[in-house]
């Protein structure tokens, strides 16, 4: 099956959650959601590479404020292949996540909030049909983030410790700026990349452009869509996103 395909439907999931960040994003960001809250993204992910394409349809990322300062995340997803290998369709890999803001949640916004977001990701998803990675990993990350004027950037690197054969641990990371348009849009872009995670792998950076839409209070539009810009031909030429993020208490 399509090994280029397989191990981006893993990756590529690994940071779509919370709601100034994430989806429709691969950079994350170190805000939690409200105590009690949740956040709930359903999401379409798609990438093509010169083997073939891949995603997920749907991907849902779930988000709940379980503590002060605390998030759990959990993001079951139904991934699909089409290439020369064949074609597939079943259950992906499970991300499990937990993020915890390191700073005060009272302080100014211009100032730099610092929150980690440990990552587990389970192999649900059939290595054989290349619909997951075969093997478990873990991704360490630390996330900054600073809010100037109607700019807010986030971004930051981690590590990602990979258990499946031929596999590299891997440093991961990336950088986004969305800019506030008005009360109910965003417009933003990212950069983020990562050193090999597999024995026929490159180090890849790739960028997305896209933004997030209130449609009404506690719903909004997602949509994003990039390309490859380091070893683009074998990891990443065209990347997209679209879901709705629902927000409630």
């Amino acid at each position: 099956m399509i090994k280029a395909v397989r191990r981006y439907v893993v990756l590529a999931t690994m940071a779509w959650t919370s709601v100034y960040a994430g989806p429709p994003f691969v950079t994350d960001d170190p805000e939690p959601v409200d105590l009690h809250a949740w956040e709930i993204n359903y999401g379409a992910t798609w990438l093509r590479t010169m083997n073939g394409s891949g995603g997920a349809l749907p991907g849902i990322d779930l988000n709940y404020g379980a503590l002060p300062d605390v998030q759990l995340h959990a993001q079951p997803q139904l991934a699909y292949t089409r290439g020369t290998g064949g074609n597939a369709v079943g259950l992906g890999d499970l991300e499990l996540g937990v993020k915890y803001r390191l700073t005060s949640p009272d302080q100014p916004r211009s100032d730099w909030m610092v929150g980690i977001y440990p990552m587990l990701e389970l192999p649900t998803g059939s290595a054989r049909r290349g619909l997951g990675a075969g093997a478990h990993s873990v991704y360490l990350p630390l996330w900054l983030q600073t809010t100037r004027g109607r700019w807010t950037v986030f971004g930051g690197a981690g590590y990602w410790l990979d258990h499946g054969a031929d596999a590299h641990n891997a440093w991961a990371g990336g950088i986004t700026a969305l800019y506030e348009v008005d009360a109910r849009l965003q417009l933003g872009a990212e950069v983020y990349g990562s050193t090999r995670r597999h024995i026929d792998e490159a180090t890849a950076t790739g960028f997305n452009l896209g933004g997030i839409l209130q449609l009404r209070d506690g719903l909004a539009l997602l949509f994003s869509a990039g390309h490859g810009l380091r070893n683009a031909h074998t990891s990443n030429n065209g990347t997209a996103y679209i879901g709705l993020r629902t927000s409630f208490q």
